[in-house]
């Protein structure tokens, strides 16, 4: 299968668990799955094919674990694009997430006992973040101050084993008007989803990736706006495996 063919099946298999949880919840997880590069770029890529254990922080309605989970899916049944890698095959999807109107969808959408989905309320600055493969903010780190993601940053570094992988997009805070204009879409797109931000914490991409190499990351940056005029990057963090 081809990936043009593909993606809209995909769309269709992660959107469809949303439909539970009413008009708002299915059309905002299609239009976020069908519209944001990352989800796509994380399956093609295979940064996460071999991970079991995944923590999403600010996971929102869980729209992450819906695609993975429709990955999995569609990969079994021989429905894959012959140049991808495997998608992973979780065994435990963990979110936690800030508001209770997304944690009231996600659990319309994934039921309440479902087998490896977890969505719970809470926030990343007090959660245990136990012991995974991999953990995934994705536009959210922002939302607490800089002393905060200091130490959400610290405990994420604790909680991934040899070879863990940290998985984040940021705003580069040093790209000028691009990066004004992530803010401005983010506090409109946080406003249509009941909420609203007083404040966000930028910081340049050059800052961003020497704090992670200070807690012992190796870290990759890409630009992950594909074509959009923001400033977004998405960072790849590795803990090294020096047991060779």
């Amino acid at each position: 299968m081809t990936e043009h063919r593909f993606l809209p099946a995909l769309i269709d298999e992660a959107s469809h668990p949303f439909r539970s949880g009413g008009h708002f919840a299915y059309h905002y997880a299609r239009g976020k799955l069908s519209s944001d590069c990352i989800f796509r770029e994380l399956l093609r890529r295979g940064l996460v094919t071999d991970r079991r254990r995944f923590l999403d922080l600010g996971c929102g309605q869980g729209s992450l674990f819906a695609w993975l989970l429709a990955a999995n899916r569609l990969y079994a049944a021989g429905n894959w694009p012959a140049d991808w890698p495997a998608p992973p095959r979780p065994e435990s999807l963990r979110g936690y997430e800030l508001m209770d109107r997304d944690v009231a969808r996600a659990a319309r959408a994934f039921g309440e006992d479902h087998p490896v989905v977890a969505i719970r309320q809470g926030d990343m600055c007090d959660v245990d973040f136990g012991e995974v493969d991999v953990v995934t903010i994705l536009d959210a780190l922002h939302y607490i101050d800089h002393q905060r993601q200091n130490d959400v940053l610290r405990r994420i570094r604790a909680a991934l084993p040899a070879g863990g992988i940290f998985l984040t997009r940021v705003g580069d805070a040093g790209a000028g008007l691009p990066y004004h204009l992530c803010n401005w879409l983010d506090h409109a797109v946080t406003f249509v989803r009941g909420h609203r931000l007083p404040a966000l914490y930028g910081r340049r991409l050059s800052d961003w990736v020497d704090l992670l190499r200070q807690l012992d990351f190796t870290v990759d940056s890409v630009p992950m706006s594909e074509g959009k005029p923001f400033a977004n990057v998405m960072l790849t963090c590795r803990v090294p495996d020096r047991t060779g």
